[in-house]
């Protein structure tokens, strides 16, 4: 979905001037069209979400259509939390992690990895700390109906190609059956690590009990996607 510029500082709640401005500093993704400047929605929400501004993730059109989104805590519990995944490298590590994910057919698996490794090499899903947020750029291909976070724990760290460096150990991967899902999945996750005691317990890889409980007492503090503010 294309939007300008008007469409694009209110889906980010800025001004104009401020999207001309990032756009002049190479900061974020828009085409000139016959000297117009234009903006792909999905692409600006996910560099949204790389860069920590708060959006809202719910296209218009699609908000009758869909089942609405699961919590935080909920989306966890379908995806799951697993633990010492192994691999000495990250397509390895993702081959593991997508052995342990819930998926509809058994016959998902294969392309959803080729995905997932595929995203990688566009850019790191890494954003520090040794953490990374895996996901799919395109998941209408996969018919996946059920939205989910699993949490891996890696059983070694593994070069991600972070912007700092760290090696991951934590990867959270998010599948779900639309570009809305994923997104909204990925802006809950984002918001969940900002809670002191939720991050300080996934950095320690506490126990799934822990983990469940946090979860749930930070989905009762979240903005649920597409929710009445």
């Amino acid at each position: 979905m294309q939007l300008n510029v008007r469409d694009a500082a209110a889906l980010l709640h800025v001004s104009t001037k401020t999207i001309y401005r990032w756009v002049a500093e190479g900061q974020i993704p828009g085409y000139r069209v016959s000297r117009a400047l234009r903006f792909d929605r999905s692409e600006l929400l996910e560099w949204a979400l790389a860069n920590r501004i708060a959006v809202d993730t719910t296209p218009a059109r699609e908000v009758e259509r869909l089942a609405p989104l699961p919590t935080f805590a909920d989306a966890l519990l379908a995806g799951g939390i697993h633990y010492r995944v192994d691999g000495d490298t990250r397509d390895a590590a993702l081959a593991n992690i997508v052995r342990s994910l819930p998926v509809s057919h058994e016959s998902a698996r294969e392309p959803l990895l080729q995905a997932l490794r595929a995203r990688e090499h566009i850019a790191s899903t890494a954003f520090g700390d040794g953490i990374a947020l895996a996901h799919l750029r395109n998941p209408l291909q996969f018919h996946e109906q059920r939205a989910s976070i699993a949490l891996c724990f890696l059983d070694r760290p593994v070069d991600w190609h972070a912007p700092d460096g760290a090696p991951v150990h934590i990867v959270f991967t998010i599948t779900g059956p639309t570009v809305r899902s994923v997104l909204g999945l990925q802006s809950l996750t984002w918001f969940a690590l900002r809670d002191a005691g939720f991050r300080a317990a996934v950095l320690a890889a506490d126990s799934r009990e822990t983990l469940f409980t946090l979860a749930q007492r930070v989905s009762s503090n979240l903005i649920h996607p597409g929710s009445p503010r």
